[in-house]
């Protein structure tokens, strides 16, 4: 690392449980995040700040005034804009040093199968069922982790997907793909923008630990990722639930299937 950047990743390396080859990992880490929105905004600009060096950010919707609620990573002069653009000069402006690739397109499986395989961490930041069923078939198909996370009205939760880890559960053993719940879409339902916030910057928090190897085990101090646990946060009275979350021998993606192999290393 260069002088620059020993200063302005300083109060990581602060840590003890951080070091300069944490650092490195991340520097040359690549991050694939589906959505610039409620989620994804707070997402993009941490993952930006603690020096992700590569990130693909992909959404098709441009900045709209109702969006300003709570997506951090835009602005009232940028209305109109594409939001993958609007979110990498935001990037730009916080951390010049990163690299951003914008993809002002729907997250389809084609789109997928070409992004996913080359990324380290998948961050699936979007409101809809069906393509976060699609996004957790691309995670386990490729071997890549998956942070995934939800929030409508005064609601988040946030789980990993890990499909390297033999007892990770993937996204469709605790959601069925044939059950779809209720939309409960924030345009529908709405949101509180501090909770929405808190999940996308939640889902950076692990993606970084995840890049940066803070979750593998004989690291000192080595801190236990969030795969197999579902978080629960009711923002009425702050108050959080954790629920153990099990692979499902029967599930249509990855049941009865051996752990992938890893994706890309970092």
């Amino acid at each position: 690392m260069d002088d620059d950047q020993q200063l302005r990743y300083s109060r990581h390396l602060l840590l003890d449980e951080w070091s300069e080859d944490a650092q490195r990992q991340l520097l040359n880490a690549h991050a694939l995040v589906i959505g610039a929105g409620g989620l994804g905004a707070p997402a993009l600009m941490y993952l930006a700040s603690c020096g992700v060096g590569r990130i693909t950010v992909v959404d098709p919707d441009t900045v709209d005034l109702t969006n300003l609620q709570r997506q951090i990573a835009h602005t009232t002069a940028r209305i109109g804009q594409p939001k993958v653009l609007s979110a990498e000069l935001a990037m730009a402006e916080l951390n010049p040093g990163v690299q951003v690739h914008a993809i002002a397109e729907a997250a389809d499986e084609a789109l997928l199968d070409t992004w996913v395989p080359q990324a380290d961490v998948v961050l699936d930041c979007t409101d809809r069922f069906a393509i976060r069923q699609t996004i957790n078939r691309a995670s386990r198909k490729h071997g890549v982790p998956l942070v995934s996370a939800s929030a409508v009205r005064f609601d988040g939760q946030i789980s990993v997907f890990d499909p390297c880890t033999a007892t990770s559960p993937c996204y469709a053993c605790l959601f069925p793909p044939d059950a779809p719940p209720e939309e409960t879409r924030c345009a529908l339902m709405g949101v509180f923008a501090p909770v929405v916030g808190m999940m996308g910057v939640m889902q950076a928090g692990e993606a970084v630990k995840l890049l940066a190897g803070l979750h593998a085990p004989g690291v000192p101090g080595h801190h236990q990722s969030l795969a197999g646990r579902l978080l629960l946060l009711d923002g009425r009275d702050w108050s959080w639930t954790t629920l153990r979350a099990h692979r499902d021998p029967d599930c249509p993606v990855c049941g009865n299937s051996p752990p992938a192999q890893p994706g890309p290393s970092t």
